[in-house]
């Protein structure tokens, strides 16, 4: 039961009548009626509706036919197609009055009709869904699958032979079943208008161009990503980047190079012996990119997917919310993908587990390495997940200024961080941290960082150790 403050709440909310999310009705209300509000939320970002109040003061009237008016909502909750299915509606007592509260959830699984009609909310107003933000709606929600369409002139002569057959070979596909066959049945090509069984006349799908184009983003040209590795903790102009293209497992093998070029490794102290470890879990990272490059809504163009890399964080944004049922709160367990075909691909080529999205794989990599907790956010209309680095004992001290140095090489970054737990470091210490690096040049790199203002030399020959400046 909702408390006398909770109702209050409502009747405040309800009277600023500003929200798109927020309706109410009288107790009289015809079946039609509120059934084209409930549709309308259903479509757009759901909402709360309240039977019992004024149409136009907000004044509580309350209602007194609780159950023939709970009847009215399930009467109007079958008229959409398909029926909607919303939690039981809540009596809200105030004081001597009764109200009824509706609530529409975020995220239903369908687009819903009403007499033939798709309906949404705009403001305090339900109205019908314009073509454009209709057909964005069937695609989120999966209604129709945007990696299955094709683009007009698109041909078999698009797509690389090359990695056609790698994939099939990966796959160990009966050689005598023609490619074109495989990738028909994979989802990567569709019958054209010509006769039956055509192979002229099969076409790429967005899909199929993705994975397996000569040039992708001749027909996607958002369809990138974009990697970055900054100095300090927020955008500036000192970074290094690099924009990523190709076919999506040629996007994700390059992002993996970027990733082991610039993640920074740290010595951490295990019982009495110091242990060089990736700042982050790399398999976790790892698992962010897969996650955008395999569901990010493809239909969105004007921007790419976001790799950032901070002094304190790394960021994966991808363009497009959480898709159909899936929201924060179910993200963990929640099994479904907007681009089915794709997900599939990289799953045959070991990107991706086939069953989810792997996010649960990000928090627990994240829980054994030490990290924080991650963080995922949905921000105007893109997906954004940030995995945070430790605490700043952890990391490298706060003393060591790599704004002016971005171009340290992963052994110099190494040496600091051995300094960030150890007053001093040796050739040696540093040539026991990269065993496979020629005593020469690990030398070098340490004459370089004196040269650059960040150590000390002291000592010579056999006695020499360096400090931080």
């Amino acid at each position: 039961m909702t408390t006398l403050g909770q109702a209050e709440n409502f009747a405040l909310q309800l009277a600023q009548g500003m929200s798109q999310c927020l309706h109410w009705f009288p107790e009289d209300v015809s079946p039609e009626r509120l059934a084209q509000v409930l549709v309308g939320m259903a479509n757009t970002q759901g909402g709360s509706v309240l039977l019992g109040v004024a149409p136009r003061s907000a004044q509580v009237l309350g209602v007194s036919d609780i159950p023939g008016l709970m009847d009215c909502v399930f009467q109007a909750m079958l008229l959409a197609d398909p029926a909607l299915i919303l939690p039981l509606p809540e009596v809200i007592h105030l004081q001597e009055k009764a109200l009824l509260h509706i609530q529409v959830p975020a995220g239903l699984p369908h687009v819903y009709s009403l007499q033939g009609r798709y309906l949404g909310r705009d403001r305090t107003q339900t109205n019908p869904l314009p073509a454009r933000q209709l057909r964005r709606l069937l695609v989120e929600r999966g209604a129709i699958q945007f990696e299955s369409l094709c683009p007009p002139g698109a041909s078999l002569k698009d797509l690389d032979e090359a990695q056609i057959e790698a994939y099939l070979k990966l796959v160990s596909w009966p050689a005598h079943e023609p490619a074109e066959q495989v990738l028909l049945r994979r989802g990567c090509l569709r019958q054209g208008n010509g006769e039956a069984g055509s192979a002229q006349r099969l076409q790429p799908t967005f899909a199929g161009l993705l994975l397996f184009g000569k040039q992708p983003q001749r027909w996607l040209p958002n369809a990138t990503l974009l990697a970055a590795r900054f100095t300090g903790s927020s955008f500036s102009d000192r970074f290094i980047k690099q924009e990523i293209g190709g076919t999506l497992p040629q996007q994700l093998q390059q992002a993996e190079v970027f990733l082991q070029e610039n993640i920074r490794r740290v010595v951490r102290m295990v019982g009495m012996a110091h242990q060089e470890t990736p700042e982050y879990p790399f398999e976790a990272v790892r698992e962010l990119l897969v996650n955008a490059v395999a569901h990010r809504d493809y239909n969105i163009q004007g921007d790419n997917i976001h790799l950032n890399l901070f002094s304190d964080r790394i960021e994966v944004q991808s363009p497009g919310g959480l898709p159909g049922p899936v929201n924060l709160q179910n993200l963990l367990q929640a099994r479904f993908s907007r681009n089915v075909v794709i997900v599939q691909v990289l799953a045959d080529l070991g990107y991706v587990e086939r069953l989810g999205y792997g996010l649960d794989r990000v928090v627990s990599a994240a829980r054994q390495h030490g990290l924080p907790a991650p963080i995922f956010e949905e921000i105007a209309g893109t997906f954004r997940a940030t995995l945070m680095a430790a605490t700043p004992m952890m990391r490298m001290p706060e003393k060591v200024n790599l704004a002016a140095h971005p171009d340290l090489n992963p052994r110099q970054q190494a040496a600091l961080s051995f300094l960030g737990v150890r007053p001093r470091i040796t050739n040696r210490d540093l040539q026991e941290l990269c065993p496979d690096v020629h005593a020469e040049t690990i030398r070098r790199d340490l004459v370089d960082m004196v040269s650059r203002g960040l150590l000390i030399k002291v000592g010579d020959k056999k006695s020499t150790y360096y400090i931080l400046k």
